[in-house]
């Protein structure tokens, strides 16, 4: 893949990446850094890349991701109580889209990410299996447990 190519393709997807590692860390300055690291991993291994290249890109995306919950602890956990609907303010869509973020990230990252990947980047399932390293079967039992765990959590 030649420089030009890998620039193209980093502008189709470059949105779509960012917004991937934002749903996964809630963190918009965190997922910015994840980002680029993700595109400067995949610049240096662009030699070697085949196929699908959103599907690359993710996977090295989500592995930077693992790699920064490995190395740095994660300290303040979002209780359920943040999930509490103040009177009147169901009917705002912001407060939904605030209230589903901290939904999901009570979630497992495996949950989360099969989520993310499935509902808000289109990926294919084929896909979301090749980025997360797991069997279709699992993406699905994933995506299944976390609509569910979802369901409950926006109910409180």
């Amino acid at each position: 893949m030649t420089r030009e190519q890998f620039i193209a393709e980093v502008r189709v997807c470059q949105g779509s990446l960012r917004r991937f590692l934002t749903s996964l860390s809630s963190d918009a300055a965190l997922a910015d850094d994840l980002a680029q690291e993700a595109l400067v991993r995949a610049y240096v291994s662009s030699g070697q890349f085949t196929g699908n290249f959103k599907a690359w890109l993710f996977r090295i995306a989500y592995n930077c991701f693992i790699d920064n919950l490995r190395r740095v602890p994660q300290h303040a956990a979002i209780g359920l109580e943040a999930l509490a609907v103040p009177d009147g303010a169901a009917s705002d869509a912001a407060f939904r889209h605030e209230q589903l973020q901290k939904a999901l990230m009570l979630l497992p990252e495996k949950e989360r990410t099969a989520i993310a990947l499935h509902y808000f980047e289109d990926l294919p399932l084929k896909d979301i299996a090749g980025v997360m390293q797991i069997p279709l079967g699992t993406v699905k039992y994933l995506l299944s447990v976390g609509r569910n765990h979802l369901k409950d959590l926006i109910r409180l």
